[in-house]
C-alpha cells in the first residue's frame, strides 16, 4: 500500500485546512475530493516540476463515523479527548476534512486549495485555516531549528509515521495530529538566551543539544523523548510551520505529527502538559498556549481511490 505524502520535508510554503461538514452524511462532493485531488497535485506537478507540490487529506471520526458508517473503522481513529494538567491544557476542537498542502510555492499551494474548495462548494465550512512559511534556515517563529528530533533516514520516517503490520486493514495510513501554537511573544523575546535554550534543551544558534548538566527535565527535547517496551526511541514525523499575523501581533507555530500509532504522539503530548511525574510539565509551554487539538486518519492512496468509488 502506498502512503499519501506524509514522510516529506516540511517545504517552503503550506496550507493547513480543517473543514467541517454541513452534511454529515452527503458523501458525493467528499468522493469528488477522494477521486480528483491526485489528479489535481499530478497535473501541477507536471507543469511545475521543480516546485514539489503535494496535499496530504484525511478525516476526523465523527466524518468518518457519518460518512463511511458500513466500513471497518481505523482502530485509533476517535475524537481526541483534551488533556489537562496542573498549569497547562491541550484542548481538544473538532474537525472533520483536513487537508496539508506544500509546495516551494505559495501560489501554488493556494490552487491546490482552491480546486479543492471549488469541488467540496457549500458542503462545508472552515474551522481553521493556517498559511505557514519557511522561517531562515528551518526555524521556528521562536528561533529555534524545527524537527531536529526527526527521523534522519527515509526507512526510519516511513516506519514511525505510516501503518504497516500493527495495523493490517489500514496499511499505508497514518494518523495526523495537529495543534495551532500561539506564543507570547513579548515573554519570550524579554527571556534571556541561555533560559531559552534551557526552555528547548537545544543551542539557539548552532541547534546543538545542551549538556547533560545543563538540560533541566521540564526541557522540551526531554519530555518529548519517548521510549518503547525495548528501550528504543518512539519518534513521530512532524512537519511544524511558523506562521504570523505581525500587525495583530501573533505568533505561532503549527505543530503537525504523523504517526503509524497515535499512542506515541499522545504520550509525548501527555509528558509535555501533564508531567512524568505529574508536574513536571514542558517549559516551552509556559510560553506557547495550544488553542486547537484534532486527530485526523490520513488513508493510503488505494483506499483513497476506494473511497471515490
Amino acid at each position: 500500500m502506498r502512503s499519501q505524502d506524509v514522510t516529506l520535508p516540511p517545504g517552503n510554503h503550506a496550507l493547513f485546512l480543517v473543514l467541517g461538514l454541513n452534511r454529515p452524511d452527503d458523501i458525493e462532493p467528499v468522493k469528488g475530493v477522494c477521486g480528483e485531488l491526485p489528479a489535481i497535485v499530478r497535473s501541477l506537478r507536471g507543469r511545475f516540476p521543480n516546485d514539489e507540490v503535494s496535499c496530504v487529506f484525511g478525516f476526523g471520526s465523527s466524518a468518518w463515523d457519518h460518512l463511511f458508517p458500513k466500513r471497518k473503522k481505523p482502530r485509533e481513529l476517535v475524537t481526541f479527548v483534551e488533556i489537562k494538567g496542573e498549569k497547562h491544557t491541550a484542548p481538544s476542537t473538532p474537525g472533520d476534512l483536513f487537508f496539508h498542502v506544500r509546495s516551494t510555492r505559495a501560489d501554488l499551494a493556494y490552487e491546490v486549495a482552491a480546486q479543492v474548495s471549488s469541488i467540496l462548494g457549500d458542503s462545508v465550512f472552515s474551522i481553521d485555516e493556517v498559511t505557514g512559511f519557511r522561517y531562515l534556515d528551518g526555524r521556528a517563529i521562536i528561533g529555534f531549528v524545527d524537527g531536529t528530533e526527526n527521523p534522519d533516514h527515509a526507512e526510519d520516517r516511513e516506519r514511525f509515521a505510516v501503518i504497516g503490520a500493527n495495523e493490517p486493514d489500514f496499511a499505508g495510513g497514518s494518523y495526523a495530529f495537529v495543534q495551532k501554537y500561539l506564543h507570547d511573544w513579548k515573554a519570550w523575546q524579554s527571556t534571556e538566551t541561555p533560559e531559552q535554550e534551557r526552555a528547548v534543551g537545544r543551542r539557539k544558534y548552532d541547534d546543538r543539544e545542551l549538556p547533560e548538566e545543563l538540560k533541566p527535565e521540564s526541557a522540551h527535547n526531554v519530555v518529548t523523548n519517548i521510549k518503547g517496551d525495548t528501550g528504543e526511541e518512539l519518534k513521530i514525523v512532524r512537519a511544524n510551520m511558523p506562521f504570523a499575523l505581525t500587525s495583530k501581533g501573533e505568533y505561532g507555530t503549527y505543530f503537525i505529527g504523523y504517526s503509524s500509532t497515535f499512542e506515541t504522539t499522545k504520550r509525548m503530548l501527555e509528558n509535555m502538559f501533564v508531567g512524568d511525574p505529574p508536574g513536571n510539565s514542558d517549559r516551552l509551554l509556559d510560553f506557547s498556549t495550544a488553542h486547537t487539538g484534532t486527530l485526523f486518519f490520513i488513508p493510503s492512496v488505494e483506499l483513497l481511490e476506494e473511497l471515490a468509488e
